[in-house]
């Protein structure tokens, strides 16, 4: 059986993911087979495992950097919330319906046998687990119930390495405050902390590391410094999601919807020389985009209704009627149809009428669509570019006009496109960088602009590069004999 370590944080963002990741990817590359475990995950960024089941897009990403393809057992939970007070379940990557947060935590320990089984098999495939926490184990309302933090580390008897993020501030009270909420037992499983996210001179925090290990008796494992990779964000609540990017000649506009998700699809894109990605949530910060894309979401009526209501909807059509470049992805993809009809209450029972702009009508189903797709892409003027992708969207559409997106592999045709208005269910469409080079090339010429040299590079080769780099500052910061000798 596989030896394990689990991180866990003082808070939501601390970067308990991100050290996760580097933590496999250390190991893989001392030799270890290594594979990442959360039992239970919120978040709206999901993704499709090779069998066609659905997890969270953060243990994907720490699969990668173990070398491994995702698998579901690594996220046996993944809560999608659909409302501040309620989500979809889905246990080993099925759905098993939509909860009421008092109506979860009620069963959520009912659950312990799927993360068992989830963890075991793994484990029995694997020397090393390494383990990510949710939140902060310090949730004292909480505790009797957990099966994500203590409650999971109590369970399969894992040494607890505990990490606080600097960048707000505050970070020796966070980890003071945290260790002295646990109980006695839980203390003695955290070996050691880490400090997270910082920026300056490490020397000046000297003093203050010293204290704290008198305060906790606890030793401080490292300083990771503030890191600019490219890798995937958990949640919508990422900094990656800013309003405002770097200034770049091709302006790309995505609205952040209120369940915006899968938002990973948008990051590839600025990888181009000429386009630069900014979000927004305000009418007036609008303005006139190159190109504007509604992205995915987990509730495509609620987050209709919420445009709606901020006066988005007359100026995306304002927009489209000046010929501005429009594109919908899964939900918002969607949004841009003629009509959505919920008849079973899967989102919001009823009829609504989209934004008209696609002539297509979606309907919604109780059956959830998840596969990984190819595509080669048919639409001007984008056609010929090749698509690597996945699907994980309710309800189908039926195009009525215009022409299809896309062709995927399986002979399916997929998506809308009407004059400057796309849309499609693909998520993923920019890695593979060709429909990125099409797109840019196309803006570039619309303003009157030479489009600039580029090569597409597979987001691949790039994505390793970056977990390399990740490894590199993550062993070169902490004490990975003291890490070491906490697995054995």
């Amino acid at each position: 059986m596989a030896k394990c370590i689990m991180v866990q944080g003082t808070m939501s963002g601390a970067g308990k993911s991100l050290l996760v990741a580097a933590l496999c990817r250390i190991f893989r590359q001392d030799g270890y087979r290594v594979a990442p475990f959360k039992s239970q995950n919120m978040a709206l960024n999901s993704f499709v495992t090779p069998d066609g089941l659905e997890m969270g897009r953060a243990q994907a990403m720490q699969a990668e950097a173990a070398g491994l393809d995702c698998d579901v057992r690594m996220n046996p939970i993944l809560l999608k919330p659909s409302s501040d007070t309620g989500s979809q379940l889905i246990v080993n990557g099925e759905v098993r319906g939509y909860y009421r947060a008092a109506d979860y935590f009620k069963m959520k320990k009912s659950l312990i046998p799927d993360i068992l089984a989830a963890y075991h098999s793994l484990a029995a495939e694997n020397d090393i687990l390494v383990l990510e926490g949710a939140g902060s184990p310090a949730e004292i309302n909480l505790r009797e119930d957990d099966i994500v933090n203590m409650g999971l580390a109590e369970l399969v008897d894992a040494p607890v390495l505990l990490v606080g993020d600097i960048d707000p501030g505050g970070v020796f009270a966070q980890l003071y405050g945290t260790l002295a909420l646990l109980r006695p037992g839980e203390r003695e499983r955290v070996f050691g902390t880490v400090i997270n996210k910082f920026r300056g001179d490490v020397t000046l925090l000297q003093p203050g590391l010293r204290q704290l290990e008198e305060l906790t008796g606890v030793p401080v494992l490292g300083v990771v410094p503030y890191l600019h990779l490219d890798l995937d964000e958990e949640d919508s609540l990422a900094p990656g999601l800013k309003r405002q990017e770097r200034q770049r000649p091709l302006d790309v506009a995505v609205l952040r919807l209120p369940h915006i998700s899968n938002f990973t699809d948008f990051p590839p894109l600025e990888a181009h020389p000429q386009t630069g990605i900014r979000y927004v949530n305000q009418l007036s910060e609008l303005g006139s985009p190159d190109l504007l894309i509604l992205p995915g979401t987990k509730s495509t009526i609620d987050d209709l209704l919420w445009l709606r209501e901020r006066g988005f909807e007359a100026a995306i059509r304002a927009l489209a009627a000046a010929g501005t470049m429009i594109l919908g992805v899964c939900g918002g993809y969607q949004m841009l149809g003629e009509t959505l009809s919920d008849p079973d209450g899967v989102e919001r029972q009823g009829n609504w009428a989209g934004l008209g702009l696609l002539p297509c009508h979606t309907v919604f189903t109780s059956q959830k669509t998840r596969r990984r797709c190819t595509a080669h892409v048919t639409a001007s003027p984008f056609a010929g570019a090749e698509i690597e992708g996945y699907e994980i969207h309710m309800g189908q559409t039926e195009r009525h006009g215009g022409e299809a997106f896309c062709r995927l592999s399986v002979g399916e045709e997929d998506g809308t496109a009407l004059g400057t208005v796309f849309g499609t269910y693909l998520h993923g469409l920019f890695d593979t960088g060709e429909l990125t080079l099409r797109l840019a090339a196309f803006l570039a010429r619309r303003r009157g602009i030479p489009p600039e040299p580029w090569t597409p590079q597979r987001r691949g080769l790039y994505r390793q590069r970056q977990y390399d780099a990740l490894a590199d500052a993550v062993r070169n910061s902490l004490d990975m004999d003291a890490i070491v000798r906490a697995l054995r």
